[in-house]
């Protein structure tokens, strides 16, 4: 069963994609912007978060 709500954001990605000849730091570049933009015109900051440290667990088998 295909969702069309996937295949819409599929396509806008892949449109979106297309537009900057698939150039991974062009589309980032162009995503940062559109916040700004955003953020200036409905006054809602973007946050971004930092991505959280993984702590180890001890090893307390002994095999």
């Amino acid at each position: 069963m295909k969702d069309h709500i996937i295949n819409e954001v599929r396509q806008a990605r892949m449109s979106h994609a297309q537009q900057f000849n698939f150039d991974l730091q062009a589309i980032c570049k162009d995503l940062k912007k559109k916040e700004k933009e955003y953020e200036k015109k409905y006054g809602h900051a973007i946050k971004t978060l930092h991505p959280k440290s993984i702590r180890m667990a001890k090893n307390t088998s002994s095999i």
